[in-house]
């Protein structure tokens, strides 16, 4: 009788990288989202924001300036707020690999934490699609039309109301969690509990508290991104090559595809 031996689900797979046409990563601490995707994140989803946060700066911070900035200004307002939302979207990897790291030594901050702030990401994102609409209301019919249904419907109540404290609350406990478990040193701790303080709802622009919070968040993410990126070996040129054109053609195709509705 042969007895056999077993293999750890993160060398499951054994084909050479070279014989795999798209060579995947599934090993390390996080094997999924896995370090590249959960580095790029860390790196990008910030500065997205802060490129988003930083494009309304000149309006000010009310939801009629807002509709009429976009009336005025559409390319501007558009790639703010899309920005934004593409960063919003971008920090589910980030969040998942901080959330991995800083449960090696707070598990329960850790769990929390990242469940709260992966909420909070779903309501931004549902913000997000609630700006588009009013944009579209003011392109088409005017600012004064769309400033005047937004204001008449402002408080409805919807599901993602109950997420608000989420919002904020995951940002503090992963803060303190990463700040234990010395995933991040205290003045990068401070830095991304700041990211709390981040303006929430619909149609909101920048105050001083917006540029804080995603400074805040660059701060403590981009750093630590770049170290994950740098943990393991880089990928071959070819391997780079052909994950590019793989990546563009996927989003070119899903963007025609969502635009055919």
């Amino acid at each position: 009788m042969t007895a056999t031996r077993s293999t750890p689900l993160s060398q499951d797979i054994t084909t050479p990288a070279k014989a795999r046409l798209l060579p995947v990563e599934w090993s390390g601490d996080t094997p999924f989202p896995g370090r590249w995707a959960g580095g790029v994140a860390m790196v990008a989803a910030p500065l997205l924001l802060g490129a988003g946060v930083l494009l309304r700066l000149p309006f000010h911070f009310f939801f009629p300036e807002q509709l009429a900035a976009r009336v005025e200004h559409p390319g501007l307002i558009a790639a703010s707020y899309g920005s934004f939302a593409a960063g919003t979207v971008l920090l589910w990897p980030a969040l998942a690999v901080l959330a991995t790291r800083t449960g090696r030594h707070s598990p329960g901050l850790a769990l929390w934490g990242g469940i709260f702030a992966v909420l909070g990401l779903f309501a931004r994102t549902f913000h997000a699609g609630v700006d588009h609409l009013a944009f579209q209301l003011a392109h088409r019919q005017g600012a004064e039309a769309a400033t005047r249904f937004i204001g008449e419907t402002y408080g409805a109540f919807h599901v993602f109301s109950a997420l608000s404290l989420a919002i904020m609350g995951g940002w503090l406990l992963l803060a303190v969690g990463a700040w234990r478990a010395h995933v991040l040193g205290p003045v990068r701790a401070v830095a991304l509990a700041a990211t709390a303080a981040l303006p929430l709802g619909v149609l909101k622009g920048t105050t001083p508290l917006s540029v804080v919070a995603v400074g805040g968040l660059c701060l403590a993410l981009v750093p630590l991104g770049v170290t994950v990126l740098r943990e393991g070996p880089a990928p071959r040129r070819a391997s780079v090559l052909r994950w590019s054109a793989a990546v563009t053609a996927t989003v070119i195709l899903m963007t025609l595809i969502g635009q055919a509705g």
